[in-house]
Formats: C-alpha cells, structure tokens, sequence
C-alpha cells in the first residue's frame, strides 16, 4: 500500500502531491492491478487534509483510467504504470542507486543531485521539457 507524505512548502498543491505519488507507485510497481488504495479517512488522518483534497485527486486518477472508485467499497487501481526496467530489482535501478550513492560520497546535498538530475532528464527526454526554471 501506498503512503502519502504532502510537503506544504513544495509549491504543488496537496492534490497533485497524491496524483504524483500515486502514479510513481504505479510506475514502480508499488501498486498493481486490484491494489486498493488508501480510505480517503486514512489518507486525511496520515496527513491532515481535507478529505475533498483527496477526493479529487482520486477522482483525477480515476478519470485518467488508473483507477475505479467502488461507492462504500473503496478506491482500486485499474491499471498498472510499471515497466520492467523500473523494478526495484532492474539494473538501471542499480546504476542510479550507485550513482546516488556516489553523490552523497563527493558531498553533494538531495537538492544538487535533484538539480542534475533535472537538468539531464531536460537533456535527455527534450520533447517533454515544460520550459519552467
């Protein structure tokens, strides 16, 4: 099961915040097919929303088809996101967690390599670039 952690200071509003975590745990392969997602109750208790912020966000994945909303029965994934290569055991996986590793080694705080990585994934994939800072 998936758990949400919303970082009010991150400029992206709590909604999103669970869009984006759920969809990663798709991709990842956290959450499969049949998987139910957390009660809107748990959701709100973890983090101290409002349960209409979380309604929505499940309504936005609902109506992106990665999940089916069951009245008095709960939220369940539909589809997966997952490929091969992003398992938690695939040797990409393992690269980057080296390269993490190697990093921290040369001192570097979580913000300098999230900002490598964003500037090598703009390099990388330039067709989905949106042009922010």
């Amino acid at each position: 099961m998936v758990e949400y952690l919303i970082d009010r200071h991150s400029g992206l509003s709590p909604y999103l915040q669970i869009v984006e975590q759920t969809k990663r745990a798709l991709r990842l392969g956290v959450l499969l097919p049949g998987d139910q997602l957390p009660t809107a109750r748990e959701v709100v208790e973890a983090t101290a929303i409002n349960p209409n912020t979380v309604l929505k966000a499940y309504r936005e994945l609902e109506r992106e088809g990665l999940v089916d909303s069951r009245r008095g029965v709960g939220t369940f994934v539909r589809r997966s996101l997952a490929k091969p290569q992003t398992a938690a055991d695939s040797a990409l996986r393992a690269e980057l967690a080296a390269w993490m590793l190697r990093a921290r080694e040369a001192g570097l705080e979580r913000e300098d390599a999230a900002a490598l990585i964003s500037d090598a994934l703009d390099s990388g994939f330039p067709e989905t670039t949106t042009g922010g800072p």
